[in-house]
């Protein structure tokens, strides 16, 4: 019985974070008009289990100043956003906002551009290296 209810209030919370990130993204698109937030996107929401916190991690396009001051500008929005999703989602208390950097999409692209110049240098490597002649052997 005990981890049913476990269960349900887990996926309440789930339910409730797509909600939010739902509402925020749209949010970000139709009611900030904070030029810095322009290139910002809602990557994913996490509600704690007693719904009263969430993190909503944030990904914004362009260079890291950019970044910084697009995090700022949403800070200081948070107020407003947490505003506009209680109105449109209907709930007791509406959890405090944490708003996160997310840079895992710019970790990712990294780390494939590593691979990519690693594919590179390998290819490379076969075309103008090992091409017959074995050296020290004969």
């Amino acid at each position: 019985m005990n981890q049913e209810v476990g269960t349900m209030s887990f996926n309440r919370a789930h339910r409730l974070a797509e909600e939010m990130k739902k509402e925020i993204s749209q949010i970000f698109r139709e009611e900030i008009k904070d030029p810095r937030v322009g290139f910002a996107s809602i990557t994913r929401v996490e509600v704690s289990s007693d719904l009263r916190y969430a993190r909503v991690f944030v990904s914004v396009l362009g260079s890291t100043e950019e970044r910084r001051q697009a995090i700022t500008a949403i800070k200081k929005a948070g107020g407003f956003i947490r505003s506009e999703l209680a109105r449109r989602i209907r709930l007791r208390y509406m959890p405090e906002l944490n708003f996160h950097l997310d840079e895992s999409i710019e970790y990712g692209v990294r780390i494939a551009n590593i691979i990519k110049e690693q594919v590179k240098g390998t290819s490379a490597e076969t075309e103008t290296g090992s091409g017959g002649s074995q050296d020290g052997e004969s």
